[in-house]
């Protein structure tokens, strides 16, 4: 398979987003390719310097132009033509690419890609599928950011896809889907929860568990979470910032004890946090688009990037979206948006 990438992505880019290509080739199955999107000469200096310039599985595309993180999605679309955001989608659309990853503007990204791209049969709506560590299961968590103001056949379609994609990806027969609110009671949250807990229990198929709330995210009481993408964006988020913190305040109490608690509690720490550390996941499925879509962290490393490419030739291998386009298919609610 062919994988376009964004080398002009993130926050450290295109330095780790050519390194995670250079250390994922070689992983690659055989006859598989990486396209580095993005100016030519600079890519080429990269690679030159890197003295990666002979591996043969990588090739180079040229766009002149980069959306930064800070602009408006469809503006810089519209301005920005050549971009390697842009170039990226094109590529998939054309079928020059199988797969798309990018660590850059996620608006950008996911307007890119739904333009191009073009929707899933039966997909109302794309949504980003995050995966957490928990105490059991990973969890994957739809919608992260592509959809915040959702209606309930959105979410619906949120809980089909993710449970398709947890079932394949690690292999969880029967995933428990969970739908976030604020009480575990049917007559907490608000109008479009309840309504879209009627959808849910009337797909017989999904292993709808019932509302959860924030507090069971981590704590293995599902193995699909779902919600709006304002919501499931605060979540995300919130984790990172706590997770950092934790790391950080445990660090400083471990200081004050002696050094071989220190050194004790040094390895412990590592092996904890490569556990739970998003890098390892390398990025989010961008769930719902007619191919594959993967959108990373604005601050990917190398390893990032080379997990994101490895994941995505996974996803792609396995036809999770030919199963979701047919569960749609085969599902007699009803689709409108409205």
């Amino acid at each position: 398979m062919r994988i376009g990438l964004d080398a002009m992505g993130g926050d450290h880019a295109p330095e780790e987003i050519v390194n995670g290509a250079i250390e994922a080739a070689p992983l690659m199955d055989r006859g598989d390719e990486i396209h580095l999107i993005g100016p030519e000469d600079i890519l080429k200096q990269l690679l030159d310097n890197r003295k990666a310039r002979k591996i043969h599985n990588i090739k180079i595309v040229h766009a002149s132009e980069c959306i930064g993180m800070d602009e408006t999605p469809v503006d810089a679309l519209r301005q920005k033509r050549d971009s390697s955001i842009a170039v990226m989608a094109k590529l998939a659309a054309k079928g020059d690419v199988d797969a798309v990853i990018s660590a850059g503007n996620t608006g950008a990204c996911v307007a890119a890609c739904q333009l191009r791209m073009r929707n899933l049969a039966g997909v109302n709506r794309p949504g980003i599928a995050a995966v957490m560590p928990t105490m059991g299961n990973p969890l994957t968590i739809c919608d992260v950011g592509a959809n915040v103001a959702c209606k309930p056949i959105n979410i619906y379609q949120y809980a089909v896809m993710a449970s398709v994609y947890s079932r394949e990806m690690f292999g969880i027969e029967r995933p428990r889907v969970g739908l976030l609110s604020i009480g575990e009671e049917d007559n907490k949250g608000n109008d479009i929860t309840k309504r879209t807990r009627e959808l849910l229990r009337a797909d017989s198929k999904l292993n709808f568990i019932g509302n959860i709330e924030g507090r069971d995210v981590f704590r293995n009481a599902c193995d699909v979470a779902i919600c709006e993408g304002f919501v499931g964006n605060i979540i995300l988020k919130l984790t990172e910032g706590l997770v950092e913190f934790l790391f950080k305040a445990l660090k400083e109490e471990v200081k004050k004890e002696n050094i071989y608690v220190a050194l004790k509690f040094k390895n412990i720490a590592k092996r904890f946090y490569k556990r739970y550390d998003y890098h390892e996941y390398g990025g989010a499925l961008l769930l719902g688009v007619n191919g594959t879509s993967m959108i990373c962290h604005g601050s990917s490393e190398a390893r990032t990037i080379k997990n994101a490419i490895l994941a995505a030739e996974r996803f792609t291998n396995k036809g999770i979206n030919d199963q979701i386009a047919q569960w749609l298919s085969d599902s007699t609610l009803e689709t409108s948006d409205g």
